[in-house]
């Protein structure tokens, strides 16, 4: 007789049992199986209806129960709440759907899944509805008939000596294109609330306190507040700080930020109006003594308006502190008081006579015979000051061409210069015999000044 081998037995008893169970198990999962071939699975939700477990033929009338008390509720942003209801736009059921389009998408042996993972399906002509209806019910909605507050971007608000950020304003503004689909959009699926707010349809602040923008645009604007520029004239100064370059600035609607070119061409023009002094009045001591009003020419000080408006672009653009002379057309020789200093030409119109001055020292003096008055040929009067000088040079004029050794220009054409067809100078000469504007000096007279006489020195001519 042959022994038997309990734990041999034992063992092929409980394999047995494993294999008899899971058979069990997978027939039973099979059967479920079968069963959602007719209906839906767990968690399932059609159109915001929820057909969980219904078979494929009872759908229909769970799907009309839902929709018969349908209503949409629109949450605004102040909190308010409003009604759509689908008896007023005629929400009904559409037989001819494709609701059994879901069906064939379900994958029998994966049931099991919804039972942790919701179902959702959008039929999109599950529904109809009156177009009409939700149309009008739309336009009477109290969001898009109440008074309107408009969006408004992050804004600046410049306050002792630097920019702070204004908080962005939302406002109640609705796009009502964007309701209009959002509405249709949760009637379709179904849905029984809508967010206006989480849905953008709203017209919002294209940028806000978050923005990264916002801070460069900040950053910036107190870059260009923080230049400081000291504008010197002689012993006068002007200031520039952020009080006024703030006044000049301006954020458009991309947050960048505008420099005003214009605002900083009025500031060089006032600086110009100012301190500019081609042609001012000056009380010039003549060399006999007397003291004469001499107003007009050009010779002084001219700021170059285009050129310094650029400049004064660049130092604010670099936020620079600095000290600094405006861009000039123009310079006198000094900043004193007549700014004409010790070396000057002076022409007496009335004596008919001349002067040269070089650094306080009298150079040359003699005398001349000026345009003649009697012909529209007056000399000019004013402050002027040397052009150029030029040895042997030929002028022509209406009615004349004359060649001199010694051409000294201070006005356009006219200027000093020797005259070999005079014999003599001086008196009432110029009265019946002048010139057509130059100074017509004598020959060492000429000489003198041409030889000692630089670019840019004062010329004076006046009457007493």
């Amino acid at each position: 007789m042959k022994s038997i081998n309990i734990k041999k037995l034992f063992k092929s008893e409980a394999a047995g049992n494993i294999i008899i169970f899971t058979a069990s198990l997978l027939l039973i999962y099979l059967l479920i199986s079968l069963y959602f071939a007719r209906h839906f699975f767990f968690c399932t939700v059609i159109n915001g209806v929820d057909v969980s477990l219904k078979a494929h033929d009872t759908a229909e009338d769970k799907i009309i129960s839902y929709i018969k008390d349908y209503k949409l509720q629109l949450i605004e942003r102040d909190g308010e709440v409003e009604e759509i209801f689908g008896q007023d736009i005629e929400l009904k059921y559409n037989e001819k759907n494709s609701i059994y389009r879901i069906y064939y998408k379900k994958n029998l042996i994966k049931w099991i899944i919804s039972l942790f993972n919701n179902e959702k399906y959008y039929v999109d002509d599950l529904y109809i509805y009156n177009k009409n209806n939700l149309e009008n019910k739309i336009n009477e909605l109290k969001c898009l008939n109440k008074e309107i507050i408009y969006p408004q971007d992050v804004s600046f608000k410049y306050s002792n000596g630097s920019y702070e950020m204004v908080k962005e304003v939302y406002g109640n503004k609705v796009n009502k294109d964007k309701l209009k689909t959002a509405i249709e959009t949760s009637i379709l699926k179904g849905e029984t609330k809508l967010d206006l707010n989480e849905n953008l349809c709203y017209e919002n602040p294209k940028y806000t306190l978050s923005s990264n923008k916002t801070l460069e645009t900040k950053d910036l604007l107190n870059k260009y507040v923080r230049a400081n520029i000291t504008y010197i004239f002689g012993r006068e100064k002007e200031v520039l700080d952020g009080n006024t370059i703030n006044e000049w600035l301006s954020v458009d609607k991309n947050l960048d930020v505008v420099i005003s070119e214009i605002e900083i061409m009025k500031y060089v023009r006032e600086l110009s109006r100012k301190y500019d002094t081609v042609g001012i009045v000056r009380n010039f001591k003549t060399s006999v003594g007397k003291i004469v009003e001499v107003k007009g020419g050009l010779y002084g000080w001219k700021i170059n308006h285009s050129a310094e408006t650029k400049a004064l672009m660049e130092n604010i653009k670099k936020g620079e502190v600095l000290e600094k002379e405006p861009v000039y057309a123009q310079k006198a020789l000094t900043r004193d008081e007549d700014e004409i200093g010790s070396t000057y030409v002076e022409i007496n119109i009335t004596r008919q006579y001349l002067w040269f001055y070089k650094e306080g020292k009298l150079i040359a003096q003699g005398a001349v015979v000026t345009g003649n008055p009697n012909r529209g040929y007056s000399t000019v009067l004013g402050t002027f000051m040397l052009n150029y000088k030029q040895k042997e040079a030929t002028l022509k004029g209406p009615g004349y061409e004359a060649s001199v050794t010694y051409w000294m220009p201070f006005y356009g054409n006219i200027g000093i210069h020797d005259a070999p067809w005079r014999y003599s100078f001086g008196g009432e000469i110029y009265k019946r015999n002048g010139s057509h504007g130059c100074v017509n000096a004598p020959l060492y007279l000429a000489k003198s000044i041409f030889e000692n006489i630089h670019e840019g020195t004062p010329i004076i001519c006046y009457e007493e």
